[in-house]
């Protein structure tokens, strides 16, 4: 029910203008038990951050589904050299991945900046690469790369899949 209330300047009229009524709508329960949100951003933050959580999932599965496909393929044609290098690189991308993610997650909220504690991922990568013998470069950094196709099929292949399900 919306009932109209009429407020009354409490300033007498001047001589050389009228004041006018001013009408202000105010909403009226009839179930006196019901709560009034007076924050309507609550909700859709709260909508927003479960979005949020469950694209990252999404990117996390694809991501760790191409890296399964990925290492498999290259250790049966290119050898256990190679696909233990592509899942060393592939995890550590996913971490990379993981702590942009927790980061990103935190903006707005207790920080103005991103973290920059993930820019240690590729170089740590590096150097265990480079002081391991069971372990090469070239792969390792390709599987880093993983997460960056992850990427790439959520936001290609998202909008399309999203298109034929409204249909």
């Amino acid at each position: 029910m919306l009932a109209v209330q009429k407020l009354k300047p409490t300033i007498p009229p001047s001589q050389e203008g009228d004041i006018e009524e001013v009408v202000v709508p105010v909403q009226v329960s009839q179930d006196s038990k019901s709560t009034v949100n007076h924050d309507p951003s609550e909700n859709s933050s709260e909508d927003i951050d479960d979005e949020y959580m469950q694209l990252q999932l999404r990117i996390f599965k694809l991501a760790i589904f191409i890296t399964a496909f990925a290492v498999l393929i290259s250790a049966i044609f290119l050898g256990l050299k190679v696909g233990i290098s592509l899942l060393t690189g592939a995890c550590s991308g996913i971490l990379y991945l993981r702590l942009l993610a927790r980061g990103i997650g935190k903006l707005g909220k207790t920080s103005m900046s991103v973290s920059k504690t993930q820019l240690l991922v590729p170089v740590l990568l590096f150097f265990l690469v480079s002081r391991s013998p069971e372990l090469e470069l070239l792969p390792a950094l390709l599987g880093f790369l993983i997460y960056k196709l992850s990427l790439i099929v959520q936001f290609v292949f998202q909008p399309l899949a999203e298109d034929l399900l409204n249909k």
